[in-house]
This record gives structure tokens, C-alpha cells and sequence, in this order.
């Protein structure tokens, strides 16, 4: 889910102010000539009216340009006598409306003007085709895939983009498409104003800087770094296998006290903001970049703490996870997902993967029903948050084996696994939940 902007009084006032077109009458003509622009939908209701210094009255009127039309009606039908004349205001006022508007209407107003302006309708079909919602990072604005789409819009030249950052107090802006189905995840960015997409991002005390057009950041995920930076890693070695530019990586490295990351990532643009984020952050000296496809790793036998933060699934990841744990004392596995949600649905089991069907000629003696504390699956599920989902318990039970099948032919010996916890994330789109799964895998003791 994309997040609103939030623009201070402060930042408003910080902001350049744009000219405004006024229609000057004297006193006695005010009301007559604000209803008829009212009428006419000319009417500025963002700015105030304003007395001028001759004892005349402005009133402000929507578009950079005001046709000589409707002033010539003003003059000889709405207000005979009047010498209505029109002028600039340099620096409006905002009405006390305008002063409540949030950012979106504010860039409602400044681009409805701008495009009146330039000759072109404004419709209830440019109107909807505005963002409602974006990402800001420092001076950039990141605006949303499903806006700016009407073809009119292609016809007003790069000044719609200047005038969009104004009203929004931004230097730079950039428009969101979908993400690549590359396996890299690399976004399809467009940058529409500015000559370059490196922003600086910061958030626990961690700084991630990082281009935009070629790397994904999630604003979304912010609880769930810092539920990992909150763990106690001490000494712990961990393998981070879809590192990014850091954002599990780095919490693990600056708060957790992990004593070494070895992060692993295949986009090349990922890799340089990694890179420059662990030098920044002080940490480079704890950490091994891995680039290159993960299930290529060549690791094993070496992790106390393994991350699987790959959307919509890391499943592809899983025999490499199982791989690097360590072989005495096993560890523990975040494992991301995306899990749909149906109220009224009928729960099915999930199906066998193609991992479990590629490894399951091997001798079944896997187990996945010791639990430290005893505890059976029916008793497990009351353990439960009461805010867990059906559906997130059903396929955390079902990873669970998949994940005691892998560990037992990787390893050649049975494991025992463990729920630790689930843990939601963000809601990734209508009934689906990004979920975060705390899985304990251990070796189980030899027997004779």
C-alpha cells in the first residue's frame, strides 16, 4: 500500500506562491459579479477576495487567462456601469477553505488552473485521473502507477511536471509503473522531472540511500524492521538471502548485534546501494555481500538466523535456507509470504509444492510434531494470537512441513520444527496479507 504525503503549515508557506487572475469591480458590484462567476464556474474558491488600494475589490477567478467574453457581460449585463478590469495578484491570499485542503486538493486546484490555462477542459476525468496517494523521499515525489493515464495529458509538455512539484513542494518527481517480472524486482520507475533518482531514506536511526528508479523500498515493512532490529543477535551469524539494498540486513547489523550478515543479491543496482549503505551505516566490516543467484550459494553449515523477505514467496529460496542452518544446533527461519484471505471461503488444504514432490522419494522420517514444550498441533493453534487468520496458521503448518521435509534431505537426519510466531505485516492487496513466519528448525539428538 502506497503512503499519503503529509505537507506541514509550515511547508505550505515555504512553498512559491503562484499568481492568480482577478476580476477588480468596485464595492457596490462585489456580490453581483462573485454570483455570476460562481454561475460560471469561474470562481476561485481557493484565495480570499481582496480589497485593493484604491478602495476597488479582486475577486480571484480559476485559469491563468480570463476570456473577454465574460468580461464584457460582467461590464454591460451584470454590472452596468462597473469598469470591471482584471488584474494579477502576486501573492494571493488562500481562503480559510483552502488553508484546511489537504495535499491532494491543493494539487487539484494548482493543476486544474495551470491546465485551464493552456486552453484544455477541465473534466471529472482529469480530475479522477490525479494521485490521491504517493511516496515522498526528501525533494522526490514517487507518484502512483494509476494516474496520469488520459491522453490529454500527454499533450501539455513537461511544464505539467514542474507545476506538480510546486504544488507539492518538491524538486523531483518520478511516476511508479509495475514491477519487473524479472526476478530481480526491479521497479519500473519513469522519471518525469530531475536529472537523477538517488534519494536518502531514514528511518530507526538506519540510513538507506538508494535510486529509485532501480530499486524497490517499502514503506510498508517499517514494523517489521523494527521487529527484527529489536531481536537479541549476539554473536549470531546470519544469511540474509534477498538483502536488497539492507533492510533487513541493516537493522540485524546495527540494533540486533548480529556479529555477521552474509547478504545475499542479484540486482546489480541493489548490490551498489548495499554496498554504500553498509559503509554509511558504519558496518561493512560485519558483512559479506554474495551477488549472484542465491540458489547458487555455495555457503552451508554456517547460520544461526536465515531471512527469506521475498514477495510473493520465497519458496524458491528454501533449500538454500535449509542448507546454510547449522548443522549442531540449527537455527531459526523469517520466512516471508503473501497469503490470501476469503471470509466465508472454505479453507483447502495447501498442495504438495514442487519442492516437496522433487524430494519426497526420500525416506519419510521427518518430525514435525516435537514441539520443546510438548505441545500438540490442535493445542498449538490455541496458542495462537487470537488475531491470527485461519488461512496464515494453515499455510505456516503446511511451510512447516515442507520446510522438516527439506531440512531431513539436505541434511540426511530428521529435524524437529517449531511455530515460534506470526507475524502480520502489511496488507499487499484486497484479501491478501504480507505474513512473516518465525519457523525454529533443530536437529533432532541421535539415537544409540
Amino acid at each position: 500500500m502506497e503512503e499519503n504525503v503529509v505537507v506541514s503549515n509550515m511547508e505550505r508557506k515555504s512553498e512559491k506562491s503562484v499568481g492568480v487572475v482577478a476580476v477588480v469591480t468596485e464595492p457596490r458590484f462585489t456580490q453581483r459579479c462573485r454570483e455570476y462567476l460562481e454561475k460560471q464556474k469561474l470562481f476561485d474558491r481557493q484565495h480570499r477576495v481582496e480589497k485593493m488600494p484604491d478602495g476597488s475589490v479582486a475577486l480571484p477567478v480559476l485559469g491563468e487567462t480570463f476570456p473577454e467574453q465574460y468580461l464584457q457581460e460582467l461590464r454591460n449585463r451584470v454590472a452596468p456601469g462597473s469598469a470591471c478590469m482584471l488584474t494579477q495578484l502576486p501573492d494571493p491570499v488562500p481562503s480559510k477553505r483552502a488553508q484546511g485542503c489537504s495535499p491532494a486538493q491543493k494539487l487539484c486546484v494548482e493543476v486544474s488552473r495551470w491546465v485551464e490555462g493552456r486552453g484544455v477542459k477541465w473534466s471529472a476525468e482529469l480530475e479522477a485521473d490525479l494521485p490521491r496517494s504517493w511516496q515522498r523521499h526528501g525533494n522526490l515525489l514517487l507518484l502512483s502507477e494509476d494516474c496520469f493515464q488520459a491522453k490529454q495529458w500527454k499533450n501539455l509538455g513537461p511544464e505539467l511536471w514542474e507545476t506538480i512539484a510546486s504544488a507539492l513542494g518538491v524538486q523531483r518527481l518520478a511516476k511508479r509503473g509495475r514491477v519487473s517480472p524479472d526476478g530481480t524486482r526491479t521497479p519500473t520507475v519513469t522519471l518525469l522531472l530531475g536529472d537523477h533518482g538517488w534519494v536518502e531514506h531514514v528511518d530507526n536511526g538506519i540510513h538507506y540511500k538508494f535510486d529509485v528508479t532501480q530499486c524497490m523500498f517499502s514503506f510498508g515493512n517499517i514494523t517489521e524492521k523494527l521487529r527484527m532490529a529489536s531481536l537479541s543477535c549476539a554473536g549470531e551469524v546470519l544469511v540474509d538471502l534477498y538483502a536488497g539494498i539492507g533492510y533487513f540486513t541493516l537493522p540485524f547489523l546495527v540494533h540486533a548485534g548480529a556479529a555477521f550478515v552474509h547478504a545475499c543479491e542479484w540486482n546489480p543496482h541493489a548490490v551498489v546501494a548495499l554496498r554504500n549503505n553498509l559503509e554509511i551505516n558504519g558496518v561493512a566490516d560485519r558483512c559479506q555481500i554474495h551477488f549472484g543467484d542465491n540458489r547458487k550459494l555455495k555457503l552451508s553449515n554456517i547460520a544461526d538466523r536465515v531471512i527469506l523477505g521475498l514477495l510473493p514467496s520465497s519458496e524458491e529460496g528454501w533449500p538454500i535456507a535449509c542448507q546454510v542452518l547449522r548443522q549442531d544446533a540449527g537455527g531459526i527461519l523469517h520466512i516471508h509470504q503473501n497469503v490470501e484471505s476469503f471470509p466465508g471461503k472454505n479453507l483447502q488444504p495447501f498442495g504438495v509444492s514442487k519442492i516437496e514432490k522433487e524430494h519426497w522419494s526420500y525416506p519419510q522420517q521427518t518430525v514435525t510434531n516435537q514441539w520443546k514444550n510438548g505441545a500438540t498441533r490442535d493445542s498449538r493453534r490455541k496458542m495462537l494470537s487470537p488475531a491470527t487468520k485461519p488461512e496464515w496458521q494453515m499455510w505456516a503448518e503446511s511451510a512447516e512441513t515442507r520446510i522438516a521435509t527439506l531440512l531431513q534431505q539436505v541434511h540426511g537426519k530428521p529435524w524437529k520444527t517449531q511455530i515460534l510466531h506470526i507475524q502480520p505485516v502489511k496488507s499487499y492487496a484486497p484479501h491478501v496479507d504480507h505474513i512473516v513466519l518465525d519457523l525454529k528448525c533443530c536437529p533432532c539428538p541421535s539415537v544409540g
